[in-house]
Order: structure tokens, then C-alpha cells, then sequence
């Protein structure tokens, strides 16, 4: 797998670099913004690990670029913790978030998650977490072997982050799929479906362990 590391720190860059390459990843960088879009362009990696606070065009700016002709996984590595800048980030077309200073486990994770949710796209219409298994296809689901019946709304909640395995999805991103409109407020509908795949679905629905709660960002469906 080939990674895209943009990023201004040179040695955060070059300790990225060694650790990832131990993993058995190979990796290209970019120093700025225009570089990170001009890199993409040439290396065309499988992964983009990408800061916010770049010089010559931010990473939003770079995130709306590469969505104009690349679905390559966008994951943010940011200093800046604000859930604005985190939301904005999101909504411009990015997978996921991690915060600065992070631990390479988790970095590592994420990358996993991304792999998988990617191969499970390119060849498996079947997404498994537990004892579910939600068929893409045929828009069925089951639990140990026996049918779930879902609403529509909630099949449309859960083929969406089923879609998206691993991934951090907005709460606006959901309710623009669901409801068709970005103007669509979150009047608690989101957490009341999320509440209800969870009664149908996690072991202990109050202890959630794969239809997981990002506060103040959104969900996130954890395989396994």
C-alpha cells in the first residue's frame, strides 16, 4: 500500500516515514498544499495522511481538490482539535480525523480499517461486525443467522456507514443521504435510529461496541 504523507514538519514527515515503512507501507510526501495535489496526481497513492496547517493551500483546500477526481481515503493528521475544523474537514470529503500528538497504534489502525473498508468495496457486497452480517445486495441483514428487520430509514442509516467501515461520517453527510437536503436539521432523529440499530444489533446496545458515537461529530460502524 502507498502512502501520501503531506505534510510541513520535515521530521515528523521523516519519523512517519521510518515507522511506516517498518509496517511494510511505501511512502511519498509533500511539503505543502500544491505539492500534496501535484504528488497525488503523479504517485497516486492508496492512502493520503494529511495536515491542515499547510502552506500554499490549506488541507481543506486540498481535500475539495483531490474530491474533484480521486474517492483515494483522505485521513486528517491535524494539530488542531476544534470540532469545527474537524467538521470541516469531514464535510469536505475526508475519512477520518486523528489529533495531534497521536499514537502510531492508532495511526496503524486506522490505516487497517481503511484497508479493509476499501477491498470490502472493491469485492465483498457482504460488511460482517460481530454476529451481523448486512448484505449490500440483496439489502438484507441477519444476526446469528436469524433476519433483522430494519425501517427503511434505518437501512438507509446502516447501508451508509456499512459503506463506509472504519470511517468517521458526519452527522450533515447522514442526514444529507437520508433526507436529501442539506438544510435538514438534526432534530434528534439521527440518535434516535442509531439508538434502534443498536437495540437490534450490538450485544449490549448501552455499551456500544461497533455503531460507535463520535460527540459532536457523528458514527462511525467498527468491524470485527
Amino acid at each position: 500500500m502507498k502512502i501520501l504523507i503531506a505534510d510541513d514538519d520535515p521530521q515528523l514527515v521523516r519519523a512517519m516515514r521510518i515507522t511506516l515503512a517498518a509496517h511494510g507501507y511505501d511512502v511519498v510526501s509533500a511539503a505543502d498544499g500544491a505539492e500534496a495535489i501535484t504528488v497525488a496526481a503523479q504517485a497516486k497513492p492508496d492512502v493520503v495522511l494529511l495536515d491542515l496547517g499547510m502552506p500554499r493551500l490549506d488541507g481543506v483546500a486540498v481535500i475539495e481538490a483531490l474530491r474533484g477526481w480521486t474517492d483515494v481515503p483522505i485521513v486528517v493528521v491535524s494539530g488542531r482539535t476544534g470540532s469545527g475544523d474537524k467538521v470541516d474537514a469531514l464535510d469536505a470529503g475526508a475519512d477520518d480525523y486523528v489529533t495531534k500528538p497521536f499514537q502510531i497504534d492508532e495511526l496503524l489502525a486506522r490505516l487497517r480499517a481503511l484497508a479493509r473498508r476499501s477491498l470490502s468495496a472493491a469485492s465483498d457486497p457482504v460488511v460482517a461486525f460481530g454476529d451481523v452480517r448486512v448484505d449490500l445486495a440483496t439489502k438484507t441483514v441477519t444476526r446469528a443467522g436469524a433476519p433483522v428487520h430494519l425501517t427503511p430509514t434505518e437501512w438507509r442509516m446502516l447501508e451508509f456507514l456499512a459503506r463506509n467501515p472504519g470511517a468517521l461520517v458526519t452527522r450533515q453527510t447522514l442526514l444529507k443521504d437520508m433526507w436529501g437536503s442539506e438544510q435538514v436539521a438534526d432534530t434528534g432523529y439521527l440518535r434516535l435510529y442509531i439508538s434502534q440499530l443498536r437495540k437490534k444489533l450490538e450485544p449490549d446496545p448501552s455499551t456500544p461496541v461497533h455503531l460507535l458515537t463520535e460527540q459532536g461529530m457523528g458514527y462511525r460502524l467498527v468491524l470485527g
